[in-house]
């Protein structure tokens, strides 16, 4: 992934700072079951906007990003810069009690690379979360983003986890609609309509009436 990529797609211009990093943060702080104190890294990290946020939830958080530009992102955490698929995550083993990504994995030509490098730097009992775009609902725009390189389905995303040795893993199909997360009995009426919403419309409850991401949690193996 070139460096750029976090001046050309995360342009303010474009994508403006908005509170959704802070919704999507207490909703995973509560659905994994995340406790302060705890070591977080999030690979990708990009802006430092969720890693902020989750600081504010009283997590001891630290970012990796291939673009070295994430640095200046981060004033009150550590961001280093790394290539996860050609690098070793530069931390020692057993380091971390969660590791986060988002809109991350589906960048990598080798995610089994990430995968068992978050295995060896995560603790015994630590927690894998990833959200990645579901291909099923995304397919036709997923390589709009032609810096995706692995599709992800549901199946797929379990599998990976399974492979790799994280336990109790769940994913399942997420809409990035805080409202949802609220009144989870709207799903059902964004379900009725999202075949009916154009591709790549620009009005934003309607494409992520369409557009659903995965979720995947898992449990690294404890040491016996």
């Amino acid at each position: 992934m070139d460096s750029d990529y976090l001046s050309v797609v995360y342009d303010p211009g474009q994508r403006p700072y908005t509170e959704y990093p802070k919704q999507l943060c207490h909703y995973l702080f509560q659905s994994a079951g995340l406790k302060p104190g705890m070591k977080m890294l999030e690979p990708g990290c990009g802006r430092g906007e969720f890693l902020a946020n989750f600081q504010d939830l009283g997590l001891d958080v630290c970012g990796v990003d291939i673009s070295k530009n994430a640095k200046e992102f981060a004033s009150n955490f550590p961001v280093h810069v790394c290539d996860v698929e050609n690098e070793a995550l530069p931390f020692e083993d057993n380091t971390f009690d969660v590791i986060y990504s988002k809109s991350f994995i589906e960048h990598l030509y080798y995610p089994e690379r990430y995968l068992a490098e978050a295995y060896r730097v995560l603790k015994p009992g630590g927690t894998l979360i990833t959200l990645v775009p579901d291909w099923e609902s995304n397919y036709k725009i997923y390589f709009d983003d032609f810096t995706h390189r692995t599709p992800f389905t549901k199946v797929a995303l379990f599998d990976a986890y399974k492979m790799f040795g994280f336990n109790n893993s769940r994913v399942y199909k997420f809409r990035q609609l805080p409202i949802v997360w609220k009144y989870p009995f709207i799903n059902y009426f964004c379900s009725v309509i999202s075949p009916f919403i154009p591709v790549r419309t620009k009005t934003k409850f309607l494409r992520w009436s369409r557009e659903l991401m995965l979720i995947g949690i898992g449990i690294k193996t404890k040491d016996k």
